[in-house]
């Protein structure tokens, strides 16, 4: 399998290729515009801030080379966010191959909402705030298309991140921190996923597999 990892400034290209090699599997870390229009798969990192990652991907005229492709792309944490039309993240235009718009989590706005949390502060009750970016491992549900084929509901994914994507028709998995967001998301061919399948030990390698068997 001819497969390509999209190489620009933001991502996690070496647990990517870890991960990869988990399965068996190499890939060709380019930022050449006929190799990865000529790959199978290609594989859309990302880790850092979407406005300065979105001006490597213009620089390098790649933002229009991923708009163009036809084969099977998997976005990955800001790689997904990128696929989508607007991110609070410095107010950044970014792809808009998936309309959804991305937000940032705003701890005031995050209390834990099941099983009900509370502190006992001076006699009175505070809802526990969840933090800020979140970090660590959470659950997925709602879980469509081939990505999650063999996947349970429930299942635990690695997390880290500020911003997220609003559900929408173009939800394919759910994930709730304080509330209900899209963990993985599906237009057309491109696929994407805000949690880090790299880190998600076997969940997350079945995940790379059931994307590169699309």
């Amino acid at each position: 399998m001819n497969l390509a990892i999209i190489k620009y400034n933001a991502g996690n290209i070496q647990s990517v290729l870890t991960a990869l090699e988990r399965l068996g599997l190499t890939a060709e870390v380019t930022d050449n515009a006929e190799k990865i229009k000529s790959a199978d798969k290609v594989i859309f990192p990302g880790v850092g801030e979407a406005n300065s990652a979105m001006k490597s991907l213009q620089q390098s005229n790649l933002h229009t080379v991923i708009k163009d492709l036809t084969q099977p792309v998997l976005g990955i944490c800001v790689g997904m966010q990128l696929l989508c039309n607007h991110s609070e993240e410095n107010n950044t235009d970014c792809l808009g191959i998936v309309p959804v718009q991305v937000r940032k989590f705003t701890s005031h706005g995050l209390a834990l909402q099941a099983p009900a949390t509370t502190l006992q502060i001076v006699g009175e009750e505070q809802e526990a705030r969840l933090k800020v970016p979140q970090v660590g491992w959470n659950t997925i549900y709602n879980l469509k298309t081939n990505l999650f084929k063999g996947i349970a509901p429930n299942s635990y994914i690695y997390n880290v991140h500020s911003f997220y994507a609003e559900d929408s028709q173009y939800t394919i998995a759910s994930c709730n921190y304080g509330l209900e967001y899209a963990a993985a998301i599906k237009k057309d061919n491109f696929y994407g996923v805000q949690f880090h399948t790299e880190k998600s030990a076997e969940v997350g390698d079945k995940i790379i597999k059931n994307f590169l068997d699309l």
